[in-house]
């Protein structure tokens, strides 16, 4: 029975790692995968799912707006297609959320989200948000902090390496900008500079 899944965690816990791993799985089996990234993100390349650890694939790619149902329903009409992973599921908008739980519901094909689940500042992002509320099934990917305890937050740094306590809640960066912490540590980064 297809589902709607989603796969959370803070930035550098290898999110991208396990879904290439899961899609390349089906791949090994002799099925077909759709994946999808976010447009703007162009850190690996233009549609481009990377790992940190040097692993990657092309991939289709989603923007604001745009109708999820009708685009999976058109690359399931182009052949088949056992499954559909997407990365950066943070920046999804509601109303995607809601297309992707329609495509799994009519279109029975399983769904596999990576993504955020909480910004720099401790607050949802939307396409979390939804995805909380509409998953069949959720799954922390974890990660640890520096004092060895999960990692549950994201802290990010200024160009002088200061921690933001403020700022746009999309900001594309990796390693050199985000660095994840348990929420004690998290708490006392954001109270040491704000």
């Amino acid at each position: 029975m297809a589902k709607l899944y989603f796969h959370y965690s803070t930035m550098n816990a290898g999110k991208s790692t396990v879904l290439l791993q899961a899609s390349h799985n089906y791949i090994e089996r002799g099925m077909r995968t759709y994946m999808l990234t976010a447009r703007f993100d162009k850190r690996a390349g233009q549609g481009r799912i990377a790992s940190r650890i040097g692993i990657g694939e092309a991939a289709d790619t989603f923007e604001p707006g745009e109708d999820l149902f009708e685009k999976i329903k058109a690359r399931l009409d182009a052949g088949p297609c056992a499954c559909v992973f997407i990365d950066e599921a943070q920046f999804l908008e509601k109303d995607q959320i809601w297309q992707l739980a329609r495509a799994v519901d009519d279109l029975k094909i399983p769904i596999m989200c990576y993504g955020l689940r909480v910004d720099f500042q401790g607050e949802l992002f939307p396409g979390s948000a939804a995805l909380l509320a509409l998953a069949d099934e959720m799954r922390e990917v974890r990660t640890i902090c520096w004092c060895g305890k999960k990692a549950t937050m994201v802290v990010r740094h200024g160009d002088d390496g200061q921690v933001l306590t403020t700022g746009d809640q999309v900001q594309i960066g990796g390693n050199e900008t985000y660095v994840s912490l348990c929420r004690r540590h998290w708490r006392e980064a954001m109270e040491k500079t704000g």
